[in-house]
């Protein structure tokens, strides 16, 4: 399969979801839209369930790729951790599989692939990755907090330090997945953690 290939399809399969149920989304329209044959579709996911797993995992990708874009913006420790509050927030409210996965509430519009892994006989790695478990909200809640912790703890960082940074990166996390289920008003996300976090945060 050409590079690229699979990103088309994947990105045809999110383009289709977005105009309509997944269960209307027929493999057939995703391979015309990504301009590839049907055959090629299937060699590529093996079923529908596998293209809806490698669609979900990709948004997953995405969504922390977007945490670590966050956590490079800022040298303030308060406006990096502010910054993941914003963006969680921003792409659970632009895109509805990101809030799916970080809430668990799967409408009936969207694929909802089971989160423990499934057998996978794919020669395609992408997609034997695909196959294997997907995040769940708690998940969601480990990754970003150590990648949070990553980004703030340092080489000089004491035990007693980088259990409070835990602690506070989780409460920043969870904040976050709160504003995610009911939006914040005036200042968003992003002051709701500034105005949680202790001062100075280490």
């Amino acid at each position: 399969m050409m590079p690229g290939a699979r990103e088309s399809l994947l990105d045809a399969a999110c383009t289709a979801l977005a105009r309509r149920p997944w269960s209307a989304v027929r493999m057939v329209d995703v391979a015309a839209a990504a301009g590839v044959s049907r055959q090629t579709l299937y060699n590529e996911f093996g079923s529908k369930e596998g293209l809806a797993r490698a669609l979900v995992r990709r948004e997953a990708d995405l969504y922390l790729a977007g945490v670590d874009r966050a956590l490079a913006t800022h040298p303030d420790v308060r406006e990096r951790l502010a910054a993941i509050a914003e963006w969680t927030t921003a792409a659970a409210r632009g895109n509805p599989l990101v809030r799916a996965m970080l809430t668990g509430c799967w409408s009936e519009r969207l694929p909802a692939p089971t989160l423990t892994a499934v057998p996978s006989a794919s020669a395609v790695p992408a997609q034997r990755r695909a196959d294997g478990p997907l995040p769940s909200p708690a998940d969601f809640v480990s990754l970003v907090r150590d990648r949070a912790v990553g980004s703030v703890a340092g080489p000089a960082t004491t035990r007693a330090e980088a259990a409070e940074l835990v602690r506070v990166c989780e409460l920043v996390v969870r904040l976050s997945l709160s504003c995610v289920a009911a939006p914040p008003g005036q200042g968003g996300a992003a002051e709701l953690v500034r105005l949680a976090l202790p001062r100075p945060v280490r």
